[in-house]
């Protein structure tokens, strides 16, 4: 897994009324169901405090996309409280945490590249290095809904894999070298293409926009389109935003303790 440019912002007030407060610049998700505000109510209950926080997030990563923006801010959040209150929690404890909110959670504690295994709560940072090849990244969400659990249930048996082919990616990626593109895998893939065609359309439209390689992100809908060079990239961006479609250019990132600023 990486991390790249495109994030939410989110900012932690305190507050006299022992309460905590969900706003959201996306008003459906301005509830205590919210990742976000879970975090901060498994940091209460932990540690049996009460000081009341408002969680202001803006919006900036699509929802329900396979881009993890649900579980980068929940990470966010227990990152930025470790901070603020200067929490008693070792980094076993916040992996723990970020485990039992979500299965992405525990990756963006550190972001950056890894490997992740398991449900995604055993993560392996690798040295940080992006190949050439994949310098622009072209993210494609057709507007469709996606069921991750009907996805999974539908998957058959010849698509599960036991990880080799992550590790022998990993394993390039950690040597400074550059994996080909076509060992880029999914194993859901093959799964959403077949069940929703919107995602098989999209892809093939990326295809004739010039990608060479179009990948599943998570379990869908958004693809994700490596490129090297920013002209094919912006050749490509435009000619699907001329198609009508959500689209975003991003780049690979490496996030530092200089993400979380307290004011």
């Amino acid at each position: 897994m990486q991390t790249i440019d495109l994030h939410d912002t989110i900012c932690l007030i305190a507050t006299s009324d022992q309460r905590v407060h969900m706003i959201c610049t996306i008003p459906a998700l301005s509830n205590l169901d919210n990742l976000a505000a879970r975090a901060v109510d498994m940091v209460r209950q932990r540690l049996g405090w009460r000081q009341g926080v408002r969680i202001e997030l803006y919006k900036r990563i699509p929802l329900a996309a396979g881009l993890g923006g649900g579980s980068s801010d929940a990470a966010a959040v227990l990152l930025a409280l470790q901070q603020w209150w200067q929490l008693p929690f070792s980094a076993s404890d916040l992996l723990s945490m970020a485990a039992s909110l979500g299965s992405d959670v525990p990756f963006f504690l550190t972001g950056g590249l890894a490997l992740c295994e398991g449900r995604g709560e055993r993560v392996t940072p690798l040295a940080y290095y992006w190949p050439a090849s994949m310098r622009w990244l072209l993210l494609l969400k057709p507007s469709i809904s996606v069921s991750t659990a009907a996805v999974f249930r539908a998957l058959p048996a010849t698509d599960y894999t036991d990880g080799t082919h992550s590790k022998a990616v990993s394993a390039t990626l950690n040597a400074n070298s550059d994996p080909p593109l076509e060992h880029l895998h999914n194993g859901l893939e093959r799964s959403v293409l077949e069940r929703y065609p919107a995602v098989a359309r999209a892809r093939e439209d990326l295809f004739s926009a010039g990608a060479a390689v179009v990948r599943l992100s998570g379990s869908g809908p958004t693809l994700y389109a490596p490129f090297a060079e920013l002209a094919s990239a912006l050749h490509a961006h435009h000619q699907m935003q001329a198609m009508g479609y959500e689209v975003y250019l991003s780049r690979a990132t490496h996030p530092s303790p200089g993400d979380v600023c307290l004011f």
